[in-house]
């Protein structure tokens, strides 16, 4: 496995209108590098935005969608994905404040 700093793990945020209504419960949705570990997410997360405590990481691997153009058939990336729920104590993350 590739050596990941804690800034390589998140790679973007999921904006969509299901991962919204998460963060009512504390709940944020990151796209991550498809080799990161749980416990590497959730140490990029606490790094990335201070005074965050993680209380829980889930993740998901979705496969690549096949698709066509003419008679030219390719894939398109796997993608792995995080949803990290903070403790009860920790602050919000400012990222996805106003949205």
């Amino acid at each position: 496995m590739a050596d990941l700093k804690y800034y390589d793990v998140i790679l973007k945020p999921v904006i969509t209108e299901k991962s919204m209504n998460l963060m009512a419960e504390k709940k944020y949705t990151f796209l991550v590098h498809p080799a990161a570990t749980k416990n590497q997410i959730k140490e990029a997360v606490e790094k990335m935005f201070e005074g965050v405590k993680v209380k829980k990481v889930n993740t998901m691997l979705q496969d690549g969608k096949t698709k066509r153009r003419g008679m030219t058939i390719g894939r398109t990336a796997k993608t792995k994905k995080a949803i990290v729920q903070l403790a009860e104590e920790s602050k919000d993350i400012e990222f996805f404040e106003g949205m």
